[in-house]
């Protein structure tokens, strides 16, 4: 079997020699058997279609080829040494590519202690969303713990067609031309690149105790918020400090898409994500008033979302994808930051011979010019931020600073988020 990539998978393959990869790491206290990891991976890959293919040039366009004898997912072993090594690894993975014929597009690094030791998930970010990686490691851990437990096969699919609803009526073929025809001329007049940034990508990882996470989410239930739409308005107050007249006061939000694609199953890999932007009205207003206007645009925007339409209007942009790339490349945006909140994480976290101590928010490296992004979930009762720029957007000095000022607000210990 073999398809095209989709859209939304096309721009975040990016092109062959790009790297852009998600990363995922769970902190575990006990001990397993390496056996059982083995198989944990063999019956993982065995479930999912994407496990057992590369992604092949086919008349220069990539496609998900099937591979029947591609490789076991690998494991690199590394010593632990302090908690600070799981960040490291990461760095060394975001930049290394996936391209390798009869290697699977997955990888586990183990970085592996005594009684203690981190399990990091790699995927190529075009297999897989926030999603599919929690849902991954999941199944890891569960496997781990029972390698008797079974995990079931389930088809891939070969066209985006196969994912709308019976009810859905396509858009005439002219007025898809149409669409086609208006977005061509969008990027006529935007500038692209396709210069390759260096590597300068960063990551800061750090996380709200859980006396702190309690009274956080205690302060939105109050505020008539939900605790997104809060982060979201902090990190536009932040911004507005740090850019004055530069900050855009906006956001952007990838939103789940099997709430809309029931085909599209919980435990199914799957990589394409709708965005919601929000934006406030006053940029210098009431953090708390913002974030309740946040969440009523939120509400509002994803009840409006014709996500079936999305996917299928969208593949008629392929012409386009390396337009839009190169746009990506070289714009700043109109955004201060790309937020993508996990919400609590639906992952076990006592097994019978471990325990999974903490989870780090997922990193990755965007090639993009604005390539500021905000991955938040919560894990026992913590929440955890990983926040990641490119230096040459973002110093990774003005990243603390935001770091620090985020904490200011959202902690106990200051006044700022009972007066902001």
């Amino acid at each position: 079997m073999n398809r095209k990539l989709i859209l939304g998978e096309r721009i975040m393959y990016v092109d062959p020699v790009t790297p852009l990869n998600c990363v995922f790491t769970a902190k575990i206290l006990g001990e397993f058997e390496e056996a059982n990891l083995r198989i944990a991976l063999d019956k993982i890959q065995r479930k999912h279609p994407l496990l057992r293919m590369n992604i092949e040039q086919i008349n220069k366009t990539p496609h998900f080829v099937l591979n029947e004898n591609i490789d076991k997912i690998p494991i690199r072993e590394v010593d632990f040494h302090s908690d600070q090594d799981w960040l490291r690894e990461s760095k060394t993975e975001w930049y290394k590519l996936f391209n390798q014929h009869h290697k699977p597009l997955a990888r586990l690094v183990w970085i592996k202690g005594h009684q203690e030791s981190n399990l990091i998930l790699v995927l190529p970010h075009c297999i897989c969303d926030g999603s599919t990686i929690v849902n991954l490691m999941q199944e890891l851990l569960t496997l781990i713990d029972n390698p008797s437990h079974e995990l079931y096969p389930y088809p891939s699919f070969s066209s985006v067609n196969e994912l709308l609803p019976d009810h859905y009526v396509p858009d005439h073929y002219l007025k898809r031309k149409t669409f086609a025809a208006l977005g061509r001329l969008f990027f006529l007049f935007k500038q692209t690149s396709e210069k390759r940034l260096n590597q300068n990508n960063y990551a800061i990882n750090w996380k709200l105790d859980k006396e702190e996470t309690i009274f956080f989410i205690k302060k939105c239930k109050a505020e008539n918020t939900s605790v997104h739409a809060a982060i979201c308005a902090i990190f536009i107050a932040v911004f507005k400090v740090l850019k004055n007249d530069k900050a855009h006061g906006k956001v952007i939000c990838p939103v789940d898409i099997r709430r809309f694609i029931p085909e599209i199953k919980a435990d199914t890999m799957f990589a394409f994500a709708p965005i919601a932007e929000l934006k406030v009205r006053k940029n210098d207003g009431d953090v708390w008033e913002n974030a309740r206007m946040l969440k009523a645009d939120l509400d509002k925007k994803v009840s409006e979302m014709n996500v079936p339409h999305l996917l299928h209007v969208s593949e008629s942009f392929h012409p386009l994808v390396n337009k839009m790339i190169g746009f990506l490349r070289s714009t700043n945006g109109s955004h201060d930051i790309t937020l993508s909140n996990m919400g609590l994480l639906n992952i076990k976290q006592d097994y019978k011979n471990f325990s999974v101590e903490t989870i780090y928010s997922p990193t990755v490296a965007f090639p993009w010019k604005n390539a500021n992004t905000l991955v938040v979930s919560t894990f026992n009762n913590q929440l955890d931020f990983s926040l990641m720029s490119d230096e040459n957007f973002l110093t990774a000095s003005d990243a603390m600073w935001i770091k620090k000022k985020v904490l200011e607000m959202m902690t106990t210990h200051h006044n700022s988020l009972a007066s902001a």
